[in-house]
């Protein structure tokens, strides 16, 4: 009986984390010397109630930042954020030139081709490990402001 808690606290995190679905993932190959790189990708929240991706982290990079960019003074500018919300039962796109997972002081090149770990730390208290393919993508944006 005493470990009827733990049991039930274990059930609920395998539930939880079938509340998220992701497609479409992948990390922005860079040259030998780039020190940051950008996850992107679709999640999906099929649960009934919002949550949210609170934070993320990878062993590729010293630290990982969720950011969005917006167009202020004609100027396209990235701003780190506390998080990236995820109502109930929709999607949302992380991209370039929009909501993105930044891996920034990168401790080696991210070579195309290869997979990268990334896990999602979310709201209810669940997260969500990724295997990354790590693919070239043109720059969204010439210029960036933080």
């Amino acid at each position: 009986m005493k470990y009827l808690p733990i049991a039930l606290l274990l059930s609920a995190s395998i539930v939880n984390a079938a509340d998220i679905s992701i497609s479409d993932a992948r990390a922005r190959a860079v040259p030998p010397g780039a020190d940051i790189s950008a996850a992107f990708m679709n999640v999906k929240n099929n649960a009934a109630t919002d949550l949210a991706i609170l934070g993320a982290d990878s062993s590729v990079a010293e630290s990982v930042e969720l950011h969005s960019n917006s167009m202020a003074d004609g100027k396209m500018k990235m701003r780190r954020i506390d998080q990236i919300e995820l109502a109930a039962n929709s999607e949302v796109a992380l991209q370039p030139g929009g909501l993105h997972i930044m891996l920034i002081g990168l401790r080696r090149p991210l070579v195309e081709g290869e997979t990268i770990e990334l896990t999602l730390n979310l709201s209810n208290n669940t997260s969500e490990l990724l295997q990354i393919p790590v693919v070239h993508i043109e720059p969204g944006m010439k210029k960036m402001h933080h």
